[in-house]
């Protein structure tokens, strides 16, 4: 197979990646990745939620506020977070000697961390592969960077699109990593993308929050949210194209053409959650506002009861209802109905009988399955996508420091 000459975070013009193994993870796997622009960048980013927050995520907030940067360093297989002063320390060490070899100030080099919480960052290892790292830079080489973020994925996670502004092409690209954890907001997943747009900062940075809130937090593997959580883009103007700005039609292409190529990166995050063997897609309609609609399909999403129900296909539909009911949103139990599939199952907050359930149990037994809510009370929907709970999703969580 021949390796793509540029894709994913390299499509865009003027960027280049490297990975390699600096020792962080057992047997030799790729653990420390680096992305860099030929020049300055305009920069937007989200952080997790969570309380708890590692070193890296605080240290990158910080620096992204001045909405500039040139580089963004990433080492797998050690979160740096509960790690106290020192881990801040370490991760101020890993930009600092990132910037002597780009000869770029520090404070325009962000950095990410994902792996095992509460272990110090063998920092020497890494300091120590940073020359290395800077040497193997390429646009060539943004597969090798893509697997060097990678904890317990299957497989590495890229997409890539464009659009045309005037008679300038502008391209997106992007890679993530996270299988487990992954919940809004974010989730412990690392999203970065890239731009050769010239756009204004506002501009770049309200696109990343609304395509983040359609696509990410909109994704639910199992409830939970990390430390760790990280969506960075860089833009660098390199296309040279009429500069885009908010409230304007090249924006609405930009955003346009982001969503698609988050929407690659959400569809490859799905599928390779940990343990999964059902994808669901979540809708919920007849809501009275949108953020009623989410708080419901979002309480289905991360129920327990209900992936486990999917995952033994078990058409136990009293269980969605009691998600629905839970999601702290008034709704009317007589004015509930609940598909799978093209099988209705509930009407009017009754259920249909096994007969019913029997044509269900056969849409269950399939990988791809679409669960449709409609609560009878307005105009607005919402999405959702999520997994199943298997066996192997605890197996895997079971012994994940040991296999990190």
């Amino acid at each position: 197979m021949t390796r793509k000459s540029r894709g994913g975070i390299t499509y865009p013009e003027g960027f280049s990646a490297s990975g390699l193994s600096c020792g962080i993870k057992k047997k030799g796997k790729p653990d420390l990745a680096l992305l860099v622009s030929e020049g300055e960048c305009v920069a937007a980013g989200m952080f997790t939620v969570n309380r708890i927050k590692a070193a890296p995520v605080v240290l990158s907030q910080r620096r992204i506020k001045t909405g500039y940067a040139n580089a963004i360093v990433i080492n797998s297989g050690n979160a740096n977070a509960c790690t106290g002063e020192a881990g801040m320390q370490d991760a101020l060490r890993m930009t600092e000697k990132v910037s002597q070899f780009l000869t770029c100030n520090s404070r325009k080099v962000l950095c990410a961390s994902t792996g095992v919480i509460g272990r110090p960052l063998p920092i020497d290892l890494i300091l120590g592969s940073i020359p290395q790292l800077v040497e193997k830079l390429s646009p060539q080489n943004h597969l090798d960077c893509a697997k060097a973020i990678m904890t317990t994925d299957n497989y590495s996670k890229e997409a890539e699109g464009e659009f045309q502004v005037g008679k300038s092409i502008v391209k997106i690209g992007g890679m993530a990593k996270g299988v487990g954890m992954v919940h809004p907001q974010m989730a412990t997943m690392l999203v970065f993308l890239t731009t050769d747009a010239s756009i204004e900062r506002e501009a770049l940075k309200s696109a990343l929050q609304t395509v983040v809130d359609r696509k990410f937090h909109t994704l639910s593997i199992d409830g939970e949210t990390s430390t760790n959580d990280s969506v960075i883009a860089l833009a660098n103007g390199k296309a040279g194209n009429t500069k885009i700005v908010r409230n304007s039609s090249s924006f609405e292409l930009f955003v346009s053409a982001l969503d698609q190529v988050c929407q690659k990166l959400q569809s490859l995050l799905l599928r390779d959650a940990e343990g999964a063997t059902k994808f669901i897609h979540i809708t919920v309609d007849g809501a009275r506002s949108r953020t009623d609609a989410r708080k419901i399909a979002s309480s289905i999403a991360r129920s327990v009861l209900v992936k486990t129900a999917f995952y033994g296909e078990d058409v136990n539909w009293g269980r969605i209802m009691v998600a629905i009911g839970n999601a702290g949103v008034p709704v009317r139990e007589n004015s509930i109905d609940i598909n799978i599939g093209d099988v209705s199952l509930v009407h009017r907050g009754v259920g249909l009988g096994e007969f019913q359930e029997e044509k269900a149990l056969e849409v269950m037994k399939g990988s791809e399955i679409h669960l449709l809510v409609s609560l009878g009370m307005g105009p607005m929907t919402a999405e959702y996508w999520t997994t199943d709970l298997s066996i192997e999703y605890v197996r895997i969580n079971a012994g994940y420091k040991g296999r990190t």
